[in-house]
């Protein structure tokens, strides 16, 4: 009975964990909902704040975007990395569903192969840091300003 007991109670933090980084009426990480065309609602149901997603997108701490990717509307940070693509021009390419998937899950978004991260997923790869199992990298509403800055992207 004791050990029921400490699985369901195990279970049950579990279940918290997972949508600790969720606020009150964001959709969870798990409860995305993917479609051929991205990630069609947003995960707040607040817009996006483009000079908020400006700051997430160059923070070393958060999403860390210029560390793959170039992006000439930032040139003053230095030391943009080359591994992704190129983002200038991203808001041409791509629809803010797309952007928004991207960001969410780019494994489940563009393909397994890609070493982006899922910036809103709990599948953070191997040899995660205990620290941050079963947490996202970012919260719902910074995947939002993201999406926003993004979508300011054109050529």
């Amino acid at each position: 009975m004791r050990t029921i007991l400490k699985m369901g109670l195990a279970g049950a933090c579990l279940a918290a964990l997972a949508t600790a980084t969720a606020q009150a009426g964001d959709v969870a990480p798990m409860d995305v909902k993917f479609t051929d065309d991205g990630v069609m609602a947003s995960l707040t149901g607040v817009a996006g704040d483009a000079a908020k997603g400006r700051e997430v997108f160059s923070n070393r701490k958060l999403g860390n975007c210029l560390a793959c990717h170039v992006n000439a509307e930032q040139k003053e940070h230095s030391f943009h990395g080359e591994v992704g693509p190129p983002l200038d021009g991203a808001a041409d390419r791509y629809s803010e569903a797309e952007l928004r998937a991207i960001v969410i899950n780019s494994k489940q978004a563009l393909t397994d192969k890609t070493i982006m991260p899922g910036f809103y997923s709990l599948k953070l790869g191997v040899r995660v840091n205990k620290k941050f199992a079963g947490k996202t990298i970012l919260t719902a509403q910074q995947v939002e300003d993201v999406v926003a800055y993004l979508s300011t992207l054109k050529e």
